[in-house]
């Protein structure tokens, strides 16, 4: 075991954990951040999107050893309150049928956002596409990424 200081959501956050252990479990089982989801385990289906230094990542495959240095934020660092532009918007179109994705969705939408303010379709589609909703519902989620577009320029 290790112990790694971890600066996610702006917080310091320590975790005594094998350096090996995937970022994914470390959040959810060591620091109670629950919000990342377990989706498929390999990389393949988005729900445990989480922002490395701004990026859109993958946690259920990176190893915490690979991001003691790196700032972090999780679903949960987007806004306590529920006012970040990608969370209203998500309400406003009402995107989750059984909502198990939509963490790694909004991630990504976030991560997309933070980067390309005036996203086309086929910008929102290369970004999202990754993404696995089993509910299907990818014409909402695009809706939503153009209204939260919208709103993080009021």
């Amino acid at each position: 075991m290790a112990l790694f200081n971890l600066k996610i959501n702006g917080k310091t956050y320590k975790a005594d954990v094998d350096g090996n252990t995937p970022l994914l479990w470390v959040l959810r089982d060591h620091l109670d951040l629950v919000g990342t989801k377990y989706g498929c385990g390999i990389a393949m289906c988005g729900a445990c999107t989480v922002h490395i230094n701004g990026e859109a990542t993958r946690s259920c495959v990176l190893p915490v050893s690979t991001v003691a240095n790196a700032t972090i934020a999780t679903v949960e660092g987007l806004s306590e309150t529920a006012e970040h532009p990608v969370q209203q918007a998500w309400d406003e179109v009402d995107v989750p049928q059984c909502g198990y994705c939509q963490a790694g969705q909004m991630m990504t939408a976030a991560a997309l956002l933070s980067k390309n303010a005036n996203p086309s379709d086929k910008d929102i589609e290369d970004a999202m596409v990754g993404n696995i909703c089993r509910c299907g519902t990818y014409h909402r989620i695009h809706d939503a990424v153009k209204l939260a577009a919208v709103k993080m320029k009021k």
